[in-house]
Protein backbone atom coordinates (compact mmCIF):
# COMPACT_ATOMS: atom_id res chain seq x y z
CA UNK A 1 0.00 0.00 0.00
CA UNK A 2 2.14 3.03 -1.37
CA UNK A 3 1.05 6.41 -0.88
CA UNK A 4 2.01 10.10 -2.91
CA UNK A 5 2.62 12.77 -1.54
CA UNK A 6 2.80 15.86 -4.41
CA UNK A 7 4.47 19.18 -3.99
CA UNK A 8 5.77 18.49 -0.46
CA UNK A 9 8.82 21.45 -0.97
CA UNK A 10 9.80 22.03 3.18
CA UNK A 11 6.88 19.54 4.82
CA UNK A 12 9.35 17.65 6.23
CA UNK A 13 8.04 16.74 8.69
CA UNK A 14 4.74 15.31 7.10
CA UNK A 15 6.63 13.58 4.77
CA UNK A 16 8.61 11.54 8.02
CA UNK A 17 5.14 11.52 9.82
CA UNK A 18 3.81 9.29 6.36
CA UNK A 19 7.00 7.08 6.94
CA UNK A 20 6.59 6.39 10.28
CA UNK A 21 2.67 5.28 9.77
CA UNK A 22 3.96 3.40 6.32
CA UNK A 23 6.73 1.79 7.99
CA UNK A 24 6.63 -2.08 6.96
CA UNK A 25 3.61 -1.47 4.74
CA UNK A 26 4.08 0.71 2.00
CA UNK A 27 6.69 2.95 0.46
CA UNK A 28 5.94 6.62 0.76
CA UNK A 29 6.63 8.53 -2.90
CA UNK A 30 6.89 12.19 -2.81
CA UNK A 31 7.08 14.78 -5.72
CA UNK A 32 8.15 18.12 -6.39
CA UNK A 33 8.97 20.53 -9.21
CA UNK A 34 12.20 21.45 -7.80
CA UNK A 35 15.26 19.32 -6.69
CA UNK A 36 16.16 21.82 -3.90
CA UNK A 37 12.80 20.45 -2.56
CA UNK A 38 14.21 19.34 1.00
CA UNK A 39 11.38 17.22 2.05
CA UNK A 40 11.81 14.91 -1.39
CA UNK A 41 15.01 13.41 0.36
CA UNK A 42 12.79 12.30 3.28
CA UNK A 43 10.45 10.15 1.21
CA UNK A 44 11.85 6.25 0.40
CA UNK A 45 11.23 7.61 -3.45
CA UNK A 46 10.77 10.93 -5.09
CA UNK A 47 10.39 12.81 -8.77
CA UNK A 48 10.91 15.95 -10.06
CA UNK A 49 7.93 16.49 -12.33
CA UNK A 50 6.99 19.36 -14.20
CA UNK A 51 5.11 22.68 -12.36
CA UNK A 52 1.51 22.02 -12.29
CA UNK A 53 0.58 24.43 -14.64
CA UNK A 54 2.23 22.08 -17.61
CA UNK A 55 0.46 20.64 -20.20
CA UNK A 56 1.75 17.11 -19.36
CA UNK A 57 1.61 17.32 -15.46
CA UNK A 58 -1.67 14.75 -14.83
CA UNK A 59 -0.29 12.52 -17.16
CA UNK A 60 3.34 12.71 -15.46
CA UNK A 61 1.65 12.28 -11.77
CA UNK A 62 -0.80 9.42 -13.50
CA UNK A 63 2.16 7.36 -14.78
CA UNK A 64 3.80 7.35 -11.47
CA UNK A 65 0.67 6.48 -9.57
CA UNK A 66 1.07 2.84 -11.99
CA UNK A 67 4.61 2.22 -12.20
CA UNK A 68 4.71 3.10 -8.14
CA UNK A 69 0.95 0.82 -7.51
CA UNK A 70 0.25 3.99 -5.57
CA UNK A 71 -3.11 3.26 -3.15
CA UNK A 72 -3.99 6.95 -2.34
CA UNK A 73 -2.71 10.64 -3.09
CA UNK A 74 -2.79 14.05 -1.71
CA UNK A 75 -1.01 17.55 -2.26
CA UNK A 76 0.46 19.90 0.04
CA UNK A 77 -0.20 23.05 -2.07
CA UNK A 78 -3.69 24.82 -2.62
CA UNK A 79 -3.21 25.41 -6.41
CA UNK A 80 -3.38 21.75 -7.05
CA UNK A 81 -6.20 20.67 -4.65
CA UNK A 82 -9.04 21.03 -7.27
CA UNK A 83 -6.89 19.35 -10.20
CA UNK A 84 -6.58 16.49 -8.35
CA UNK A 85 -10.38 16.35 -7.16
CA UNK A 86 -10.99 17.40 -10.29
CA UNK A 87 -9.76 13.53 -11.79
CA UNK A 88 -10.97 11.80 -9.06
CA UNK A 89 -12.41 9.27 -11.52
CA UNK A 90 -8.86 9.15 -13.67
CA UNK A 91 -7.46 8.63 -10.41
CA UNK A 92 -9.58 5.77 -9.20
CA UNK A 93 -9.56 3.72 -12.41
CA UNK A 94 -5.57 3.31 -12.10
CA UNK A 95 -6.46 2.03 -8.28
CA UNK A 96 -5.42 5.72 -6.42
CA UNK A 97 -7.53 7.13 -4.09
CA UNK A 98 -7.81 11.14 -3.95
CA UNK A 99 -7.38 12.13 -0.79
CA UNK A 100 -9.33 15.26 -0.41
CA UNK A 101 -12.32 17.27 -0.83
CA UNK A 102 -15.13 17.43 -3.72
CA UNK A 103 -13.57 20.37 -6.21
CA UNK A 104 -16.84 22.63 -5.50
CA UNK A 105 -15.19 23.09 -1.84
CA UNK A 106 -11.53 23.29 -3.30
CA UNK A 107 -12.52 25.90 -5.49
CA UNK A 108 -14.86 27.61 -3.17
CA UNK A 109 -11.42 27.21 -0.67
CA UNK A 110 -9.60 28.98 -2.46
CA UNK A 111 -11.49 32.10 -3.69
CA UNK A 112 -12.22 33.74 -0.40
CA UNK A 113 -15.13 35.86 -1.89
CA UNK A 114 -17.02 32.63 -2.58
CA UNK A 115 -16.36 31.15 0.76
CA UNK A 116 -17.38 34.55 1.80
CA UNK A 117 -20.82 34.19 0.92
CA UNK A 118 -21.74 31.08 1.70
CA UNK A 119 -20.89 31.48 5.12
CA UNK A 120 -22.82 34.12 5.31
CA UNK A 121 -25.95 32.57 3.34
CA UNK A 122 -25.88 29.67 6.15
CA UNK A 123 -25.39 32.04 9.31
CA UNK A 124 -22.11 31.54 10.51
CA UNK A 125 -19.73 34.50 11.96
CA UNK A 126 -17.56 35.97 9.94
CA UNK A 127 -15.45 39.00 8.68
CA UNK A 128 -17.95 41.33 6.25
CA UNK A 129 -15.97 41.25 3.11
CA UNK A 130 -16.30 43.37 -0.35
CA UNK A 131 -14.89 42.40 -3.82
CA UNK A 132 -15.99 46.00 -5.00
CA UNK A 133 -13.68 48.87 -3.64
CA UNK A 134 -16.67 51.48 -4.41
CA UNK A 135 -19.53 49.13 -2.55
CA UNK A 136 -17.20 49.34 1.11
CA UNK A 137 -16.22 53.28 -0.32
CA UNK A 138 -20.13 53.50 0.02
CA UNK A 139 -20.84 51.68 2.97
CA UNK A 140 -17.82 53.20 5.11
CA UNK A 141 -19.43 56.69 4.07
CA UNK A 142 -22.25 55.30 5.26
CA UNK A 143 -20.83 53.93 8.88
CA UNK A 144 -21.59 50.41 7.96
CA UNK A 145 -17.86 49.22 7.82
CA UNK A 146 -14.97 50.93 9.83
CA UNK A 147 -11.28 51.35 9.93
CA UNK A 148 -8.91 49.71 9.47
CA UNK A 149 -9.64 46.82 7.37
CA UNK A 150 -7.60 44.26 5.24
CA UNK A 151 -7.19 44.53 1.41
CA UNK A 152 -5.56 41.14 -0.01
CA UNK A 153 -6.06 39.26 -3.59
CA UNK A 154 -9.56 37.01 -3.69
CA UNK A 155 -7.67 34.14 -4.31
CA UNK A 156 -3.66 33.93 -2.65
CA UNK A 157 -2.12 31.72 0.10
CA UNK A 158 0.62 32.29 2.71
CA UNK A 159 -0.48 36.13 2.94
CA UNK A 160 1.09 36.92 -0.11
CA UNK A 161 0.17 41.16 -0.84
CA UNK A 162 -1.91 41.50 2.16
CA UNK A 163 -1.99 45.03 3.75
CA UNK A 164 -3.93 46.34 6.82
CA UNK A 165 -5.40 49.56 5.84
CA UNK A 166 -6.06 52.56 8.41
CA UNK A 167 -7.75 55.24 5.43
CA UNK A 168 -9.81 55.02 2.30
CA UNK A 169 -6.85 56.68 0.32
CA UNK A 170 -4.74 53.45 1.35
CA UNK A 171 -7.78 51.07 0.00
CA UNK A 172 -7.55 52.62 -2.98
CA UNK A 173 -3.55 52.59 -4.08
CA UNK A 174 -3.84 48.92 -2.63
CA UNK A 175 -6.76 48.10 -4.52
CA UNK A 176 -5.63 49.98 -8.36
CA UNK A 177 -2.10 48.30 -8.21
CA UNK A 178 -3.64 44.72 -8.40
CA UNK A 179 -6.82 42.64 -10.18
CA UNK A 180 -9.24 40.58 -8.12
CA UNK A 181 -8.28 42.10 -4.73
CA UNK A 182 -10.80 42.01 -2.40
CA UNK A 183 -11.36 44.53 1.34
CA UNK A 184 -12.28 42.53 4.42
CA UNK A 185 -13.38 43.66 7.72
CA UNK A 186 -10.35 43.77 10.20
CA UNK A 187 -10.70 41.17 13.30
CA UNK A 188 -9.60 42.42 16.37
CA UNK A 189 -9.44 39.08 18.49
CA UNK A 190 -7.84 35.38 19.46
CA UNK A 191 -6.97 33.82 16.18
CA UNK A 192 -7.62 30.34 15.98
CA UNK A 193 -6.35 27.62 13.78
CA UNK A 194 -8.19 24.19 13.64
CA UNK A 195 -6.68 20.75 12.10
CA UNK A 196 -9.84 18.77 11.46
CA UNK A 197 -9.62 15.13 10.04
CA UNK A 198 -13.11 14.14 8.27
CA UNK A 199 -13.74 10.75 7.55
CA UNK A 200 -13.52 9.60 3.62
CA UNK A 201 -15.75 6.76 4.22
CA UNK A 202 -18.17 7.75 6.85
CA UNK A 203 -18.40 11.34 6.33
CA UNK A 204 -18.08 12.36 9.96
CA UNK A 205 -15.78 14.57 11.69
CA UNK A 206 -13.47 12.32 14.02
CA UNK A 207 -10.90 14.03 14.86
CA UNK A 208 -10.35 18.08 15.72
CA UNK A 209 -7.55 20.14 17.47
CA UNK A 210 -7.35 23.44 18.22
CA UNK A 211 -4.79 26.06 19.23
CA UNK A 212 -4.40 29.78 19.48
CA UNK A 213 -2.24 31.84 17.86
CA UNK A 214 0.50 33.16 19.52
CA UNK A 215 2.96 34.19 16.44
CA UNK A 216 2.73 34.28 12.78
CA UNK A 217 5.35 34.86 10.00
CA UNK A 218 4.98 34.41 6.56
CA UNK A 219 1.33 33.56 6.43
CA UNK A 220 1.83 30.57 8.90
CA UNK A 221 2.02 29.82 12.62
CA UNK A 222 5.26 30.27 13.97
CA UNK A 223 4.05 29.61 17.75
CA UNK A 224 1.08 28.71 19.43
CA UNK A 225 -0.63 26.69 22.53
CA UNK A 226 -3.29 23.96 22.21
CA UNK A 227 -6.62 24.11 23.58
CA UNK A 228 -10.08 22.80 24.37
CA UNK A 229 -13.41 24.26 24.21
CA UNK A 230 -16.72 22.08 23.28
CA UNK A 231 -18.87 25.16 21.78
CA UNK A 232 -16.08 25.84 19.77
CA UNK A 233 -16.03 22.05 18.60
CA UNK A 234 -19.24 21.82 18.05
CA UNK A 235 -19.33 25.12 15.42
CA UNK A 236 -16.21 23.33 13.38
CA UNK A 237 -18.18 19.71 13.37
CA UNK A 238 -21.28 21.77 12.29
CA UNK A 239 -19.41 23.86 9.75
CA UNK A 240 -17.60 20.85 8.22
CA UNK A 241 -20.55 18.78 8.23
CA UNK A 242 -22.60 21.48 6.18
CA UNK A 243 -19.93 22.26 3.81
CA UNK A 244 -19.26 18.98 2.87
CA UNK A 245 -15.15 18.71 3.02
CA UNK A 246 -13.29 15.35 3.41
CA UNK A 247 -10.03 14.13 4.69
CA UNK A 248 -7.14 16.95 6.53
CA UNK A 249 -8.07 20.32 6.18
CA UNK A 250 -7.13 23.68 8.15
CA UNK A 251 -9.14 26.12 9.28
CA UNK A 252 -8.67 29.85 10.43
CA UNK A 253 -11.07 31.44 12.74
CA UNK A 254 -11.15 34.31 15.08
CA UNK A 255 -12.50 34.42 18.92
CA UNK A 256 -14.10 37.92 19.67
CA UNK A 257 -16.10 39.37 22.59
CA UNK A 258 -16.67 35.32 23.29
CA UNK A 259 -17.81 34.47 20.14
CA UNK A 260 -16.01 32.44 16.71
CA UNK A 261 -15.54 33.72 13.44
CA UNK A 262 -14.88 31.49 10.55
CA UNK A 263 -12.34 33.18 8.21
CA UNK A 264 -10.50 30.30 6.08
CA UNK A 265 -10.39 27.03 5.00
CA UNK A 266 -7.46 25.05 3.41
CA UNK A 267 -8.44 21.91 2.51
CA UNK A 268 -5.00 20.20 3.41
CA UNK A 269 -2.50 19.73 6.01
CA UNK A 270 -1.68 23.11 7.23
CA UNK A 271 1.79 23.89 7.78
CA UNK A 272 1.08 23.66 11.95
CA UNK A 273 0.17 20.19 11.31
CA UNK A 274 3.22 18.97 13.36
CA UNK A 275 1.55 20.50 16.71
CA UNK A 276 -1.70 18.55 16.66
CA UNK A 277 0.11 15.39 15.77
CA UNK A 278 2.68 16.18 18.41
CA UNK A 279 -0.12 16.46 20.93
CA UNK A 280 -1.66 13.19 19.89
CA UNK A 281 -3.67 13.75 16.92
CA UNK A 282 -2.45 11.36 14.28
CA UNK A 283 -4.11 12.22 11.27
CA UNK A 284 -1.76 10.24 9.49
CA UNK A 285 -3.27 6.83 11.04
CA UNK A 286 -6.64 7.96 10.26
CA UNK A 287 -5.64 8.35 6.46
CA UNK A 288 -3.83 4.60 6.80
CA UNK A 289 -7.09 3.63 8.19
CA UNK A 290 -9.44 4.56 5.36
CA UNK A 291 -7.11 3.50 2.50
CA UNK A 292 -7.59 0.05 4.40
CA UNK A 293 -11.24 0.16 4.24
CA UNK A 294 -11.67 0.74 7.69
CA UNK A 295 -14.11 3.02 9.21
CA UNK A 296 -12.43 5.77 12.36
CA UNK A 297 -14.23 5.84 15.50
CA UNK A 298 -14.73 9.56 16.31
CA UNK A 299 -12.00 10.93 18.98
CA UNK A 300 -12.81 14.88 18.89
CA UNK A 301 -10.48 16.63 21.82
CA UNK A 302 -8.47 13.49 22.43
CA UNK A 303 -5.10 15.52 22.95
CA UNK A 304 -3.69 17.62 25.58
CA UNK A 305 -4.02 20.96 26.26
CA UNK A 306 -1.08 23.66 26.80
CA UNK A 307 1.21 21.69 24.64
CA UNK A 308 3.20 24.33 22.67
CA UNK A 309 4.43 24.87 19.41
CA UNK A 310 7.62 26.92 18.64
CA UNK A 311 8.88 26.68 15.00
CA UNK A 312 12.48 27.04 14.49
CA UNK A 313 14.73 26.72 11.12
CA UNK A 314 16.47 23.84 10.28
CA UNK A 315 19.22 22.77 7.33
CA UNK A 316 19.09 20.02 4.69
CA UNK A 317 22.71 19.45 3.45
CA UNK A 318 22.83 17.32 0.41
CA UNK A 319 25.11 16.21 -2.48
CA UNK A 320 23.06 16.45 -5.13
CA UNK A 321 24.82 14.90 -9.04
CA UNK A 322 24.11 16.66 -12.27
Amino acid sequence: MNILLLAVGTRNKIVQYFKRAWSGTGQVIATDSSILAPAIYEADRYYIVPPITAPDYLDVILDICKKEKITGLLSLIDPELSLLAEHEETFRSVGATVIGSPFELCEMSLDKMQMYRWLKNHHYLCAQSWDDPEAFYQDAAAQKATYPVIVKPVQGSASLNLSKANDWETVRLLTSHQDHMMVQEYLDGQEIGADVYIDLISGEVVSIFTKKKIKMRAGETDKAVSFKENSLFELIEKFVKEAGFRGQIDIDLFEKNGEYYISEVNPRFGGGYPHAYEAGCDHIQLIRNNLQGKINEKRIGEYDENVYMMKYNEVSIRKILP
